[in-house]
């Protein structure tokens, strides 16, 4: 089955798919177009996935877990009651916390690596790194990859005051190149990995000092 997949016309599908489902966020809709979902969304996406996993583990050294998200909403404690999400969202994880992420919309299409929320401990090594001559690695590093900064900083974080102070409120660090769709039809793989092995001296340095 997988050698039948197209991944060229993985993205245009996908979005395709996700632009029809956001105009029919229902599960009348949704169960109607299942065979869609799953020859034009799904499948192709899991075989895109299956396809990157042994790369990354060479890029880094580590056998990652990947993760193909459900389009189901828990919607049980939330205000908006649409039933599934309008965006596909992926991620290989390692077990130190972490990632390369990827997600793809009718609007927009990127790709990141990082952790995105330290738990205490990685907090604390975190604010400590970056109080030192790591912190200028790390900033020559963000500089380097032209990549967009997630999440935010925490404004309620106390951290000592110092040109580092914004980076130490951050409640994570992932890096995310974005506008990638164009790049993604010819080669979702190639693609994905291109912009991976971009950001993995972030991985490197989170994993050396976290």
């Amino acid at each position: 089955m997988a050698s039948l997949i197209d991944l060229t016309a993985f993205a245009p599908q996908a979005r395709r798919f996700l632009t029809e489902l956001e105009a029919n966020n229902d599960r009348a809709w949704f169960s109607a177009n299942k065979q869609r979902y799953d020859s034009e969304v799904k499948r192709p996406a899991e075989l895109m996935i299956a396809q990157l996993t042994p790369e990354l583990e060479i890029l880094s050294g580590d056998l990652p877990r990947p993760k193909l998200f459900r389009p189901q909403r828990d919607v049980r404690y939330s205000d908006d009651k649409q039933p599934f999400h309008t965006h596909l969202h992926a991620l290989w994880s390692l077990p130190d916390g972490r990632a390369w992420y990827f997600a793809l919309s009718k609007d927009y299409a990127t790709a990141g690596a990082g952790i995105l929320g330290f738990d205490g401990r990685r907090m604390l090594a975190w604010q400590a790194a970056l109080m030192g001559p790591e912190g200028d690695e790390l900033e020559r590093i963000i500089a380097r990859s032209g990549a967009r900064i997630d999440p935010a900083p925490s404004p309620d974080t106390e951290v000592p005051p110092g040109p580092r102070a914004e980076l130490m409120r951050r409640p994570g660090c992932v890096l995310w190149l974005d506008g990638l769709y164009d790049e993604l039809a010819p080669d979702p793989v190639a693609t994905l990995l291109s912009c991976y092995t971009q950001l993995q001296p972030l991985q490197d340095w989170l994993g050396k000092r976290l």
